[in-house]
């Protein structure tokens, strides 16, 4: 037996009644929680520790880029990971790092503790789904389905919406009633609960002794490309965060890097980590990750932009605003399901980009004497496009991915959207630079309709993106 991407063959009786029950589910649907929620719920604890440590609040930023740089990085990697070694080994390692990173962070004394937690669980919580992804398609395979599991990948769209959604209110909770240890000490009885479901999963086939030596290892997992990618993703954040004030070494060094990555990946004729070759012959893979990172930028420059203003212009508590984006959520979560299930593409993405583009009109047309129910009414709108293009985009990524790839290719949509939230907080910069004012607003406005179009474009024109039905599981 050679090195498996795969789990042990489950019993005939149990695929056929039951392929992805709760006990195979559960697990990944938890896992796949715990990377936005460790996303969301740092953003009220940012200015307590500020406080504490004796540190400028803008100093704190650290704690959020350090998380999506790491996560970035490590979602491709991940996946890699679970093709060559295992999927639930790589999955059960991810959970144990997001354990270790939440007892570090519960300990810290400084920043830069506090920091090394946050890389940790950034590492940790990666491993989620793209392993989830790994086993999901092959319990699929195994139990002879010809189309995606919706339910399942709906499942696992509900479980990163609903955790996202609900991190700034528990959060808020947890750090006004308990202090901001708790951010890193949620994660401690989270961990505990996932790895004593994951332990029941099916087991990965045994190593081979002849093909698990470290340099065949390091050969399989292409570990000189994930030196490059990670170093190219390094500088293109650093340039990225710099912005509006470029900071050209980065640039420079991402240049090269990218060049030198390049070059290295289209020499491997096979098992190549960022697959050059096959991108370029995958139009649907590649106009997958470009609508992701594109929608996600403006669903993310809505609720980091929406936030700041309604608290520097309109008015509303912390609190308050925290509560004025749950109808993003719950509409998000009670779409996401239904759509799933039925392995809707095209017009989950259509709806998305139209979406997208109402609600930016909508943040256009907002000002600091608009109603309350305008407010909301944006932000159920954007829950309409958070439903759609996460169904949409993730069921595309399962049909147009190479079943031997689907770790590396959906850790690597995991980093396309990351490159979108990220650019989302750089526009938030820029166009506040002068404050949270209505003309500050009103710019993102406009930049999130040119957003908007782009992924309308990108779908209207695609004549290769189907819309399929499957049978739900």
């Amino acid at each position: 037996m050679t090195i498996g991407t795969v789990d042990t063959e489950p019993s005939p009786l149990e695929l056929t009644r039951r392929p992805f029950g709760l006990t195979f589910t559960m697990p990944l649907y938890v896992g796949s929680s715990l990377n936005p929620i460790n996303s969301s719920i740092i953003a009220t604890a940012l200015v307590p520790i500020a406080t504490e440590l004796g540190v400028a609040v803008g100093a704190t930023a650290v704690l959020v880029s350090s998380l999506y740089l790491a996560s970035a990085i490590a979602q491709p990697t991940a996946g890699k990971l679970a093709e060559v070694l295992g999927a639930r080994r790589v999955f059960l390692v991810g959970i144990v790092l997001v354990l270790l990173g939440g007892i570090v962070g519960s300990l810290g004394r400084n920043l830069a503790t506090l920091t090394v937690a946050r890389v940790l669980i950034g590492l940790g919580t990666s491993a989620a789904f793209p392993c989830a992804m790994v086993m999901i398609r092959r319990r699929a395979e195994q139990a002879g389905l010809d189309e995606p599991p919706g339910a399942v990948l709906g499942g696992l769209a509900i479980a990163g919406m609903v955790t996202a959604a609900v991190g700034p209110p528990i959060g808020g909770l947890l750090v006004g009633t308990a202090g901001w240890r708790w951010a890193f000490l949620i994660n401690i009885p989270v961990t505990v609960i996932a790895l004593a479901m994951a332990l029941r999963l099916p087991k990965d086939p045994p190593l081979d002794r002849a093909d698990g030596g470290f340099r065949r290892i390091a050969h399989r997992i292409d570990l000189i490309g994930i030196i490059g990618f990670a170093t190219s993703m390094t500088s293109l954040v650093v340039f990225l965060t710099g912005l509006p004030h470029p900071d050209w070494a980065a640039l420079v060094v991402l240049v090269v890097a990218a060049v030198a990555t390049s070059w290295w990946e289209l020499r491997r004729r096979t098992e190549a980590f960022f697959d050059l070759r096959g991108l370029t012959s995958n139009g649907a893979l590649a106009r997958t990750y470009v609508r992701q990172a594109l929608t996600l930028l403006g669903v993310y420059s809505m609720m980091y932009g929406l936030t700041q203003w309604m608290e520097a212009a309109y008015g509303l508590s912390t609190v308050q605003t925290g509560l004025m984006l749950l109808p993003m959520g719950a509409v998000s979560a009670l779409l996401s399901r239904p759509l799933a299930r039925r392995n809707l593409v095209r017009g989950p993405v259509i709806a998305s980009a139209l979406s997208m583009l109402l609600g930016s009109v909508g943040i256009i047309l907002l000002g600091s004497d608009s109603p309350v129910f305008a407010l909301v009414l944006v932000s159920l709108i954007f829950g309409v496009t958070m439903a759609t293009t996460t169904v949409g985009n993730q069921t595309a990524l399962y049909m147009a991915a190479p079943a031997d790839q689907i770790g590396t290719a959906s850790g690597l949509f995991r980093t396309f959207g990351y490159l979108g939230t990220i650019t989302s907080s750089v526009i938030g910069g820029i166009v506040f630079r002068d404050g949270a004012d209505d003309h500050g607003l009103h710019s993102l406005g406009v930049v999130l309709v040119a957003a908007g179009l782009a992924v309308l474009l990108l779908v209207v024109l695609d004549r290769g993106l189907m819309r399929r039905r499957g049978a739900a599981v």
